[in-house]
C-alpha cells in the first residue's frame, strides 16, 4: 500500500533530501507534498490526504509546534502520525512535542534505514525494495 507523505520544511534543499532518502528507503509513497511551514502545511491538508507528516521544528510563519497545536484541534487530521526530522536531541525539547502526540522524531543526520524503520513502525510494512538493497549512508 502506498501512502501519501507531507514533508514540512523551510530547506528546499531538506525536502529534496527527505524525498531522496525515501526513495531510497523503499518506503512506498503514493504521493509527496512539500512546503516550507506549518501555514503551508494546513493549506495541503485542507486538499488532500496525508498519511503521514515529517516535519521539522524550527521553520518561520508556523514552526513544528504550531503546526502540531493546529493538528490537533482538527477532528479529520489529529490522527495523522507526525515524524519530526530535527537536529534537536535535547529531551526538554523532544518530550514537549511527545506529550503533544508526535509519534516519534528522527535526528539529522539520518541513515534510509532509519527512516524505514520509524515509518513502517507507524504504517505497517510498506516497502518496494528489499533492506539488502540499500545503500548504507548517512543523510
Amino acid at each position: 500500500m502506498a501512502y501519501n507523505v507531507l514533508i514540512v520544511d523551510d530547506s528546499a534543499t531538506m525536502r529534496a533530501l527527505i524525498r531522496k532518502v525515501l526513495v531510497i528507503s523503499g518506503f512506498d509513497v503514493g504521493e509527496y507534498f512539500e512546503v516550507g511551514n506549518g501555514l503551508e502545511a494546513l493549506e495541503v491538508l485542507e486538499h488532500n490526504w496525508v498519511d503521514i507528516i515529517l516535519s521539522d521544528l524550527h521553520m518561520p510563519e508556523m514552526d513544528g509546534a504550531g503546526l502540531v497545536q493546529e493538528l490537533k484541534k482538527h477532528e479529520m487530521w489529529r490522527h495523522i502520525p507526525v515524524v519530526l526530522i530535527t537536529t534537536e536531541a535535547r529531551p526538554e525539547v523532544i518530550n514537549p512535542f511527545l506529550n503533544l502526540g508526535v509519534q516519534d522524531y528522527i535526528q539529522k543526520p539520518f541513515r534510509p534505514e532509519t527512516i524505514r524503520e520509524k515509518l513502517s513502525g507507524l504504517l505497517g510494512e510498506a516497502r518496494t525494495t528489499d533492506a539488502s538493497e540499500i545503500e548504507s549512508c548517512d543523510f
